[in-house]
């Protein structure tokens, strides 16, 4: 697909930027790209567009004034599986792995092209899309170290039988990882099992989404006893499974 190529499904955006100057002009170039464009000047609006839409993929810029984007970016992540591409004008590191790890799928940094911009959007929706068809449909569950992955309701519960909410990434990840216990899945393979191979243009995405999954299911996520990195290699989970 040519990067300026409409999108046939025309997927419906949400656009949040307080800057009219930067939001305007970029909404006008992402419809004629062939996507639908909501637009929102702050997190206030966005929260209410996201209520009243049926959005496909957020574009989110981190600095604006009252709620920033790395809180809204949480309480969708919080609430929704939707993508989500952050608009930084930050030049550190720290900050761009602050809102990744908080559950963004992607940034890209002030200033940028939008025809970027646009061919990011696409990748995002497809690695998205393609997840969901990657991962074959099952029943019952998977009960380790205490939990128990429900396959069925895709809910993880924890041994108080309290639900624990996952995106639809760390769900894909935790089902590869219990499927295969004390195997080591390099990020390759967890790319392919997930994701499928167009996600492999954001290579950050498989350790991204370890960090946020260690963050719900180890006692202490700085030192993992449950998803074990292997140096080298990958990943692995280092706990009997049983089939429940």
């Amino acid at each position: 697909m040519a990067i300026d190529e409409p999108m046939a499904e025309n997927p419906h955006l949400l656009l949040v930027d307080d800057e009219r100057s930067i939001r305007e002009p970029l909404a006008k170039y992402l419809e004629k790209q062939g996507f639908r464009v909501t637009q929102a000047g702050d997190a206030g609006a966005a929260r209410t567009r996201l209520a009243a839409y049926a959005i496909d993929l957020v574009v989110l810029d981190i600095m604006m004034p009252g709620e920033d984007g790395l809180s809204l970016t949480r309480h969708i992540r919080e609430t929704s599986d939707l993508p989500v591409i952050l608009l930084t004008a930050r030049s550190e590191e720290t900050d761009r792995i602050v809102g990744l790890e908080m559950g963004a799928d992607d940034y890209v940094v002030k200033p940028f092209s939008p025809r970027e911009l646009a061919a990011r959007i696409k990748v995002v929706l497809r690695r998205a899309a393609s997840g969901n068809r990657q991962v074959a449909p099952e029943s019952g569950s998977f009960g380790f170290a205490g939990w128990v992955l429900k396959t069925g309701e895709r809910a993880l519960v924890d041994r108080e039988g309290v639900s624990v909410p996952l995106s639809t990434g760390e769900y894909n990840l935790l089902l590869a990882l219990v499927q295969r216990p004390r195997q080591v899945l390099t990020r390759d393979q967890l790319l392919d099992l997930t994701q499928g191979r167009e996600a492999g243009a954001f290579d950050r995405a498989i350790d991204n989404q370890v960090s946020r999954l260690r963050k719900k299911i180890e006692a202490d996520a700085r030192n993992p006893e449950l998803i074990k990195t292997v140096w080298g290699g990958g990943y692995t989970l280092a706990a009997e499974v049983t089939r429940l």
